[in-house]
């Protein structure tokens, strides 16, 4: 196939990711172009902005692509239920799970609520598919809760999953044990490397998080809008079982979401680095959210990282997918 890279300038475009200033920040850019579509169906019925960076075009380039809606899946990357009401929780004093405190577990739970659930909503009934990816593989509890791949949605028994995975987190001790109080550096590196080599900044292990943890069946968002006929991949399953299941159902193309933007939506099964090998990914950016070590604000941080993506891939924003 012929691609014609016809660049037209833009001339004050209106910034990036400007809608949901709480989450990201808006990206005020340089220079933009318009190019072709890259994807553009006959019969499409969903109309996707995307943009990428290329440094040899000095700027940011645009295309207007055309999917159909029949051909096309909604993707979130772990929407982990810890510290929304489900029982999961942040281990105390010192474990960490998901975006690693309480607090932006819960902001993680807001941003569903605003972006990602309306998003949902409005595409689900001309998408051919809407799902997630969570850890581990199907369990007993998670297939009374969630259609799968290996799973109907008539098989559910979803009041009695609820009350089984509850039932189980309760029973769990969420206490940890709290920071090492000393330990040895070792005398042939360097003292600044033999500290951080003793101390990783995300240790969820080695007891800060307590035993079993990582064991428990971790259950969707409390707050994401889910739907009996949603579907749930598991990381442990594999890549190519979720490549295999979307190219039986005809999907070429995925709207890719999810958590964390610079870590799993990046390079777990679902992530785009996986996804992009066979199919048309397009990240929606704001229905994203990166981890923010160390601030009290994901918005630069997910800015960057979506910066960074887009030398490899291509990245929308919720309003930018509309019915054609």
């Amino acid at each position: 196939m012929l691609y014609r890279n016809e660049l037209r300038k833009l001339d004050n475009p209106p910034p990036l990711l400007a809608d949901y200033p709480g989450f990201v920040e808006p990206m005020p850019c340089d220079d933009r172009y318009l190019a072709p579509p890259v994807v553009d169906e006959p019969d499409a019925d969903l109309l996707v902005r995307a943009w990428r960076f290329w440094y040899n075009a000095r700027g940011i380039v645009e295309m207007e692509n055309r999917l159909q809606g029949k051909a096309t899946a909604i993707v979130m990357v772990h929407p982990w239920g810890i510290d929304d009401g489900w029982g999961m929780e942040t281990p105390e004093p010192a474990g960490l799970a998901f975006f690693c405190v309480r607090y932006k577990n819960e902001f993680c739970g807001a941003h569903i609520r605003t972006v990602v659930n309306p998003f949902v909503r409005r595409l689900r009934p001309h998408v051919a598919l809407v799902g997630c990816s969570m850890p581990l593989v199907e369990d007993p509890i998670r297939k009374l809760m969630y259609a799968s791949i290996n799973t109907p949605p008539e098989a559910l028994n979803r009041a009695e999953g609820e009350r089984q995975m509850q039932a189980l987190l309760r029973s769990h001790d969420f206490t940890g044990k709290p920071l090492v109080s000393e330990f040895e550096l070792d005398p042939d590196l360097p003292p600044a490397r033999a500290y951080m080599l003793q101390t990783p900044s995300t240790d969820a292990y080695h007891g800060y998080n307590g035993e079993g943890y990582w064991e428990l069946p971790m259950p969707v968002h409390r707050d994401l809008d889910w739907a009996p006929t949603d579907r749930v991949f598991y990381d442990g399953e594999g890549y190519p079982k979720v490549r295999d299941y979307l190219k039986r159902l005809g999907i070429r193309h995925v709207l890719l979401t999810g958590y964390a933007t610079d870590m799993c939506l990046k390079s777990t099964t679902c992530g785009y680095e996986n996804m992009c090998q066979d199919f048309n990914v397009f990240i929606v950016g704001d229905a994203t959210m990166a981890t923010y070590p160390g601030v009290t604000t994901p918005r630069f941080a997910t800015q960057v990282a979506l910066h960074n993506a887009a030398l490899w891939q291509l990245v929308t924003q919720v309003n930018w997918v509309r019915l054609a």
